[in-house]
C-alpha cells in the first residue's frame, strides 16, 4: 500500500476509521477490463461484521450517497439451507452462524455471474418456516454490487471477487441489544430462545469464525451505521474508483444529467415493454424535457442586468438567441415538443438518414435553416447506438458551416461504443445524454435500451413525419 498523505490520515482518524491494508488501487485496476466494447465489470463491496452489528445500516447509507449509480445488495442470508424435517425438530440446537450453514458454492457462482454482467436468481430464506425459496428474486448486473453478511470474507473465493472489504465494528453489548430486537420482533422468536442461542452459538461462532475475518478487511468502521463521517470517507472512494472508469473522463466533451431517483423511476417505466403508448409518451416527454434543459445551459451567454417590480437591479444572464434545433427523421421528431416549449419560436430543420444494418447509412433528406453557420445547433436523437448516423449528421452540418464547437448532441439513451465514435470524431462538440447503456448486442441494438423508440412514441409503424416528404422518379427527396 502506498503512503496516504497528511489530509487522508487525519480524515480517517477523525472519523475513527481503521485502514489495515487498502489495496484497491490494484484491486480497482480489474474494473477497466471491456470498458471499450461496452462492458464494465461492477465494483464489488464486501460488508462483514458481527450479527446486528449494523451491516445493513451501513449498505443503505453507502446506497442512498451513491443514488446516481445503479446498486444492487446480495445478503448471506439469502443463501442460508434450508432445514430438514429432523433438523427443525430440534432447530434451536443448529448453528446459524457456522459457515457450513450457508450454500456457499451457490452465492459464489452467483457473484461470479454477476461480476461478468449477467442477471441471477437469488433464493429467498423464510426465518419462521426455516426453508429458503429458490429463484425468488431476480437481481439484474449493475454498477456497484454489495455483498453483506456475517461471513462473506470467510471464504477466500469470495474475498477475490471483492474491490473492497468493510468491517462493521460494533460493541458485543450494543450488537446482542439489537438481536434481542430484531429476533423477537421481527423473526417472532421466543427472548429465552434468543439469549440461549446467543450464549450457545452466536457469541463462540463471533469469535471463532467472524472475528478472525477482520484482518481481511481493507477498511474497519467503528460503531456501524452511527459514523457518518467514515460513510463519506468510503462513498468518496467508492466515487473515485468508480469515476476513473467514467466515460466522462475519457471523453470531457460528455455530459450526463444528475441522476435522481425521480430520474430512474421515468427510466423504469419508458424501458418497461409493458408499458402503454400513453404513459411512454407522457414520461419520455418529461425525460426529453430535463435533457433539453440541461443542454440550454451549455449556451454561450452574457452578463444582463434588469430592474424588478421592486425597482431593484437584479443582475443575470442572456443567452445566445442564434439558435436551432436539428433532428433525426423520425426519432429526433419526439423531441422538437419539449424544445419548442424551452425555447419560443425556435427554427427546427430536419434530417433523414436512411438506415440499412450497421454500416449502410445514407443521408436521402435536409431541410436546414439557410442561415445555420451562423447558429448554436441542437441536434436531436433519443438513441445514441453505434453512432454511425450521428456521424452522418454531424458532419453535413459541418459541411453546411456549422462550428463544430457550436452543436451540442442531445439524447436520452447512449451507448458507449456510440459514445467512443462521435467523441473520437468530433471532440469539440457536446453530447447531453441522460443514461448511458451497457452496450450493443449482436444486432446493434442498445442494451438494456428501450426498443425501437419511434415506434413506440408515435405508437404505429406505419409513421407519417411532421414533415412530408415524397421521392420523385429519380428517387430523388423532395418536399410536398
Amino acid at each position: 500500500m502506498g503512503s496516504k498523505s497528511v489530509d487522508e490520515v487525519l480524515d480517517a482518524a477523525a472519523a475513527g476509521v481503521h485502514y489495515s491494508a487498502l489495496r484497491l488501487d490494484g484491486q480497482a485496476s480489474a474494473t477497466t477490463s471491456g470498458l471499450e466494447n461496452g462492458h464494465q465489470e461492477p465494483f464489488v463491496i464486501g460488508v462483514a461484521g458481527g450479527a446486528s452489528s449494523g451491516k445493513s445500516t451501513v449498505c443503505k447509507m453507502i446506497i442512498d450517497q451513491l443514488r446516481d449509480q445503479r446498486v444492487v445488495v446480495v445478503t448471506q442470508e439469502s443463501f442460508y439451507y434450508g432445514l430438514t424435517d429432523e433438523e427443525l425438530v430440534h432447530v434451536h440446537n443448529y448453528n446459524f452462524d457456522h459457515p457450513d450453514a450457508f450454500h456457499t458454492e451457490l452465492l459464489l457462482s452467483c457473484m461470479q455471474n454477476l461480476k461478468c454482467g449477467k442477471a441471477v436468481d437469488i433464493p429467498n430464506y423464510n426465518f419462521k418456516t426455516y426453508k429458503s425459496v429458490p429463484n425468488a428474486r431476480k437481481v439484474n448486473p449493475s454498477d456497484v454490487i454489495i455483498l453483506e453478511g456475517i461471513l462473506v470474507f470467510h471464504d477466500s473465493r469470495l474475498r477475490d471477487l471483492m474491490n473492497m472489504k468493510i468491517f462493521v465494528d460494533t460493541d458485543a453489548d450494543v450488537r446482542l441489544t439489537r438481536r434481542i430486537h430484531r429476533d423477537t420482533i421481527d423473526k417472532g422468536r421466543d427472548l429465552k430462545a434468543v439469549l440461549e442461542q446467543f450464549s450457545k452459538f452466536v457469541k463462540p461462532a463471533f469469535e471463532d469464525f467472524i472475528l478472525p475475518t477482520k484482518k481481511y478487511a481493507d477498511v474497519i468502521i467503528p460503531r456501524g451505521g452511527d459514523n457518518d463521517v467514515a460513510i463519506d470517507l468510503i462513498v468518496q472512494h467508492i466515487r473515485t474508483k468508480l469515476g476513473q472508469h467514467d466515460l466522462r473522463k475519457i471523453h470531457p466533451n460528455l455530459y450526463v444529467i444528475q441522476t435522481t431517483y425521480q430520474i430512474r423511476g421515468m427510466h423504469t417505466i419508458i424501458r418497461d415493454a409493458a408499458t402503454a403508448t400513453h404513459d411512454f409518451i407522457f414520461y419520455a416527454d418529461r425525460l426529453i424535457r430535463l435533457v433539453v434543459e440541461h443542454g440550454l445551459g451549455h449556451l454561450p451567454f452574457q452578463e444582463k442586468q434588469v430592474i424588478t417590480p421592486t425597482g431593484s437591479v437584479y443582475t443575470g444572464v442572456e443567452f445566445s438567441k442564434r439558435l436551432c434545433g436539428i433532428s433525426v427523421i423520425r426519432s429526433g421528431e419526439s423531441m422538437e415538443n419539449a424544445l419548442r416549449a424551452c425555447c419560443k419560436g425556435i427554427k427546427i430543420g430536419k434530417i433523414l438518414i436512411h438506415r440499412e444494418g450497421d454500416n449502410g447509412q445514407q443521408l436521402i433528406y435536409q431541410n436546414l435553416p439557410k442561415d445555420i453557420a451562423n447558429r448554436h445547433v441542437l441536434l436531436l436523437d433519443p438513441i445514441l447506438g453505434t453512432g454511425n448516423s450521428a456521424v452522418q449528421a454531424i458532419s453535413l452540418l459541418l459541411k453546411k458551416g456549422v462550428q463544430e464547437a457550436n452543436i451540442i448532441f442531445l439524447n436520452l439513451i447512449s451507448a458507449p461504443q456510440g459514445v467512443h465514435v462521435v467523441c473520437k470524431r468530433f471532440p469539440r462538440m457536446k453530447i447531453v445524454t441522460s443514461e448511458i447503456e451497457s452496450g450493443l448486442n449482436d444486432d446493434f441494438r442498445v442494451v438494456p435500451g428501450m426498443g425501437e423508440f419511434g415506434d413506440r412514441y408515435f405508437g404505429t409503424d406505419e409513421y407519417q413525419s411532421s414533415t412530408p416528404f415524397f421521392c420523385d422518379d429519380k428517387n430523388r427527396v423532395r418536399l410536398l
